[in-house]
């Protein structure tokens, strides 16, 4: 059956952008215990299946915080387009008083007494927390189980995963469970899910949102907070909430509000068509195809897209990821892999990269190191042509739920736990912006997205981009889920 988004509300809240909810917050014609209401209906409907809301909140205590935000909205202006919004966090994020597990029994029983700074900007902005969005442990591996929760299914098809580590979070906004998300990337962890679950979801230049302080954040660069949604409006939206400096970490990017600057006029910028970077990705039939097919809409809003020769050796990129993702595990996870009770509770895919990490020399990491500043110059010598390039944002259809991870592709072995995302690697090794899109169904009547980025800091000029193709497609409006 098709989707009733607020059955039992009154009033159709929950099938619009997040956007819309917000003036219509601003304007009175909605109540934030209205919206609230009609999410913890659908939700109720709508998760047990899914499994993608997690650690939800009293519903009681839910619907007071919400008409409290009635009562500051009535004397006051909002504080952002998240006041009174119902928000789930990522459950790889430490949120004051609410279950922060990141997936792993590690950590099953902990509630944080204080928020992590992505969790403090939405809450100050207003958003009322009503959760978590599910994650695999420690938020490893494009495949979004636990033994906490369990996996998360892909509401165009239950049978089958939804990615991750966001999966939740992408689950959730395909069944509009929630109007706006948060994920995070390292390897994918925005860009798959979101291909997956015919959403969008946007990993900004690094820097541009601030992860919380810990010990390597100097040396790991590989991973960003980003906002995840149903459209690229709204992609923005939040983002011009969770982004700036933050004083007690370095390399801060300063961040102007890119709401009002997201029209643009799109004609005459160039495009790159990457694909599988000259065969040397293992890509499962009709992606390449879809991917081909998305490219006319921008050719009918006058871009020149035209396809471009792999710029850089893959197998090069890879090794330099690795080893520098591996060192960042081995470091951060130290504590746990050396003592042997904890040890003991960590995954297979975990004890991998801790392993790896511990392996590499001194001169290992300094050539990946080498590789990966030789890759940025590259890169920015690109985009002196090109305006943005596009290439899958997954190598793969999505899997059986009940697999840990596609053990090969076009009958390749894969040789990890994560090859089959090695298509992600060249963006998130140098922190450039990337904007998962939706590109349509297969012959199966699965969902698939391609990963469109731009330089260094031109996070606008992707999401302009971005916008213009939404507005000639809609693909998460246009084909929503059926349960």
């Amino acid at each position: 059956r098709s989707l009733n988004f607020s059955r039992g509300c009154g009033v159709d809240v929950l099938n619009t952008t997040a956007c819309d909810l917000s003036d219509r917050l601003d304007r009175k014609e909605i109540s934030a215990e209205e919206l609230m209401r009609a999410t913890l209906v659908q939700i109720d409907r709508i998760n047990p299946d899914i499994n993608a809301i997690v650690a939800l909140r009293d519903a009681d205590d839910l619907l007071a915080e919400a008409r409290a935000a009635d009562a500051e909205i009535s004397t006051a202006p909002r504080k952002s387009v998240l006041h009174g919004l119902p928000m789930a966090v990522k459950d790889t994020v430490e949120v004051q008083g609410i279950r922060s597990t990141t997936g792993s029994p590690l950590c099953a029983d902990h509630v944080p007494q204080t928020d992590e700074v992505l969790a403090a900007r939405m809450r100050a902005g207003g958003a009322i927390f009503i959760g978590k969005t599910n994650v695999p442990e420690f938020g490893m591996g494009s495949h979004t189980f636990n033994p906490i929760y369990g996996a998360t299914r892909n509401p165009y098809a239950p049978d089958r995963s939804v990615g991750g580590s966001s999966g939740g979070a992408a689950a959730a906004l395909a069944t509009r469970m929630l109007a706006l998300a948060d994920g995070s990337d390292a390897m994918g962890s925005l860009r798959n899910p979101a291909a997956w679950a015919n959403v969008y979801g946007f990993r900004p230049t690094w820097g541009r949102v601030p992860n919380e302080p810990a010990g390597d954040m100097y040396l790991n660069q590989l991973v960003t907070d980003g906002p995840m949604a149903r459209s690229p409006a709204d992609l923005t939206a939040l983002l011009d909430v969770i982004a700036g400096p933050d004083p007690r970490q370095p390399h801060g990017m300063a961040h102007t509000a890119l709401g009002p600057q997201l029209e643009a006029p799109v004609r005459g910028r160039r495009i790159g068509w990457l694909g599988d970077w000259d065969g040397a990705f293992q890509v499962e039939p009709g992606i390449l195809d879809i991917g081909r097919a998305a490219l006319n809409v921008f050719v009918a809003q006058g871009c020149q897209v035209e396809e471009v020769p792999a710029p850089y050796s893959a197998s090069a990129l890879w090794d330099s990821w690795c080893a520098l993702r591996g060192f960042a595990r081995a470091g951060s996870m130290r504590a746990l892999y050396e003592d042997p009770a904890k040890r003991a509770l960590l995954k297979d895919e975990t004890l991998w990269e801790i392993e790896s990490g511990q392996s590499q020399s001194t001169a290992d990491i300094y050539r990946a190191s080498e590789i990966r500043s030789d890759w940025f110059r590259a890169a920015a010598a690109l985009f002196e042509t090109y305006d943005a390039l596009i290439m899958p944002s997954v190598q793969v259809w999505p899997f059986p739920i009940d697999w840990r991870y596609p053990q090969e592709i076009n009958g390749v072995r894969m040789d990890t736990y994560h090859r089959w995302m090695e298509c992600v690697v060249p963006v998130s090794l140098i922190g450039l912006p990337s904007l998962n899109i939706p590109v349509g169904f297969g012959a199966t009547e699965l969902p698939m997205g391609m990963q469109m980025f731009g330089a260094f800091g031109d996070d606008l000029g992707v999401l302009q981009l971005g916008q213009a193709y939404h507005r000639a497609t809609d693909w998460p409006n246009t084909q929503p889920p059926k349960m």
